[in-house]
């Protein structure tokens, strides 16, 4: 042992959850508000990637940006436009200036365990805790020790040992790059291309294939290109970066610029070169790092559940719930259960609502019609135009956007909705309530959205599926 190094005795608890991110929060809150004792383990900060590098500091910045697009597309306002300084600042309030101690002394005072340091499993119900401070922890659990350490960013081997920003750079953003590059195209790279773009830079997306937003309805992908276009932003499909070079590449800190000039060769055989580059490339279960192998298990044995009885992975972790409303939901779930409390099931899988805060936003919640389709459903559709409502034309004076129902000919229920346009992430709910519901369309027909409203999108969405 180094002279740094100290190990302290051995504690027990009720529950050990790794990971105190919102997902692990929640667990450990519901367990502790029964009189348990849980302890939670965190490396980082508590609150997780949700409260500090994802969501709530993405919004924090894009909210700021469509207030100001709004002004510039409604006569009667005298244009706004984007302070930088300010919209960083209000960032960086939203995240309580990246100070974890708030939510932490939460946590404690409700009865929650929070140990700090690099948490990882050493045996049956055992999880061995190294600080910062090179001491070590052995924590022991009666009964389950639960896996809620989010994602980590995939990296594609041509950026191997490259310093590029990430998410959690793009969303901390210090020093705005004039010419930014982002590999991707899924709501990371799209929502971090509207705030970079804002804040003044000359952003290019490179999308290995043809469309943004796969896996949503078509016009997604047609309409944001458009906007994109419109505001400055170049995406470039089926182009992919085959060789990247940053002789003087360096990190200075989340945020800032990572070195010198980046020199990107696409697959089109063009070279690109930008201040800074975003790999936006997806991510994938943080497993590697909670030593499985000491009870004898691999990464792909706990996404595919082949693990012991008081071993459990929720969240991102678990590679199932890989949004943060959902993983809550998911944390709820499960402590009923520990707690031997009723859980109800529904007859239905749990629909998974997201909303893309782009301009326009993107609320999807269910299933497309390609996704219906291949899961054997005979399904009828309706679509409606936004510059058609006339409760969305008072929100834009050129409002663009669509919406799209997907619905179950055999019951007459919503498989999936799709509604792409101002507002619409506030518009969501009562589809995710339809289809959770399992409301037919033609009750649906009798809850009539007041006029004028972009909710009045449902009116003419319905009558195209009442059979």
């Amino acid at each position: 042992m180094s002279a740094t190094s100290s190990t302290t005795a051995e504690q027990e608890f009720d529950l050990i959850v790794l990971g105190a991110g919102p997902i692990g929060e929640t667990l450990a809150l519901a367990v502790a508000k029964q009189g348990l004792k849980p302890a939670i383990v965190e490396h980082d900060l508590v609150g997780g990637d949700c409260a500090y590098y994802a969501c709530k500091p993405s919004k924090a910045l894009l909210r700021p940006i469509e207030v100001a697009a709004t002004t510039q597309h409604l006569r009667g306002v005298e244009n706004s436009h984007v302070g930088a300084d300010d919209l960083l600042t209000r960032r960086d309030e939203q995240v309580s200036n990246y100070d974890d101690s708030g939510q932490k002394k939460s946590l404690e005072s409700a009865g929650v365990t929070v140990v700090r340091g690099h948490g990882q499993l050493n045996g049956e119900r055992t999880v061995e805790v190294h600080g910062n401070d090179g001491t070590t922890q052995t924590l022991r659990t009666t009964r389950a020790v639960v896996v809620t350490t989010g994602t980590t960013a995939n990296i594609p081997p041509v950026f191997e040992g490259i310093p590029v920003w990430n998410s959690q750079d793009a969303t901390s953003v210090q020093d705005v790059p004039a010419r930014l590059v982002i590999i991707g195209a899924g709501a990371v790279a799209c929502e971090a291309a509207t705030w970079m773009n804002a804040l003044g830079s000359n952003v290019t997306m490179l999308v290995r294939e043809g469309s943004l937003m796969s896996g949503t309805e078509p016009f997604v992908s047609d309409i944001l290109t458009d906007q994109f276009s419109d505001a400055g932003i170049d995406v470039r499909f089926f182009t992919e970066a085959t060789q990247v070079q940053r002789p003087d590449g360096m990190d200075p800190g989340l945020g800032k610029v990572k070195g010198g000039t980046v020199s990107i060769r696409t697959s089109e055989g063009e070279t690109l070169e930008a201040e800074e580059l975003l790999l936006a490339t997806g991510r994938r279960p943080a497993l590697e790092s909670i030593n499985l192998d000491s009870i004898g298990l691999s990464a792909d044995d706990v996404l595919q559940q082949r693990i012991p009885d008081w071993l459990h992975a929720l969240g991102d972790a678990g590679g199932k719930h890989q949004l943060t409303h959902m993983g809550k939901y998911q944390a709820k779930q499960f402590a009923a259960a520990f707690l031997d409390q009723q859980v109800h099931e529904l007859a239905i899988e749990t629909p998974t609502p997201q909303v893309v805060f782009t301009d326009p936003q993107v609320a999807s919640v269910g299933l497309t019609e390609e996704a219906a389709n291949d899961a054997g459903y005979d399904v009828v559709t309706g679509e409606v135009d936004f510059a058609d409502v006339v409760g969305a034309g008072l929100l834009r004076d050129d409002v663009v956007g669509k919406g799209k129902v997907v619905v179950d000919k055999a019951t007459g229920c919503l498989l999936g909705a799709t509604l792409m346009g101002p507002e619409t992430g506030e518009m969501l709910h009562a589809a995710t309530i339809a289809i959770t519901g399992q409301v037919p369309v033609s009750t649906l027909q009798h809850a009539v959205p007041v006029f004028p409203t972009a909710s009045e999108v449902w009116v003419g969405l319905l009558d195209q599926v009442i059979q």
